[in-house]
């Protein structure tokens, strides 16, 4: 561990099984985490699924949550233990980046950092075009600040009102 405690946002989403349950198993198994500490989670949000060319009716739709804790471990080990949680959860990693899933769990910031690498980008490099993920961290924490893009609110205000 690290002598501080960082505050992070995840986002967390699911598509695939019962999705409610594993929205809130997955949460309970943050909260169960050595080295976690969750401050908030926003409520359960359901958005249609992206696809390559953008929104995709035809896949399942999503259950979308920002969870806002502090972790104890580095950015990249707070992310494995996400991982963790992913795969404890069914989820299966593969080079698909719009693929239907049981559990995705996304590190959007990590403190202040800015940092991007091949296993980590830190803000996660598309949540100001999300509304998915704005709408559910703007909800519990109306002051947050998006490093590098601003203002949640404003930058929520600044989506179309059909951006997923």
């Amino acid at each position: 561990m690290t002598d501080g405690w960082t505050p992070c946002v995840v986002a967390l989403g699911s598509n695939l099984g019962d999705r409610e349950d594993l929205a809130h198993s997955a949460l309970a198994d943050i909260r169960a985490t050595e080295g976690f500490s969750v401050r908030a989670a926003s409520s359960l949000v359901e958005t249609i699924a992206l696809g390559v060319d953008g929104a995709d009716p035809d896949a399942p739709r999503y259950l979308n949550q920002v969870i806002l804790l502090d972790s104890a471990w580095s950015a990249e080990r707070t992310l494995g233990l996400l991982f963790d949680i992913e795969q404890a959860h069914g989820r299966v990693r593969g080079d698909e980046r719009y693929a239907n899933r049981t559990l995705d769990l996304d590190l959007i910031t990590y403190g202040d950092l800015v940092s991007e690498s091949e296993h980590l980008s830190v803000p996660h490099p598309r949540a100001h075009e999300r509304r998915f993920v704005l709408e559910p961290w703007n909800e519990v924490d109306p002051g947050a600040v998006l490093p590098g893009r601003g203002l949640v609110a404003t930058l929520l205000s600044d989506l179309a009102s059909d951006t997923p």
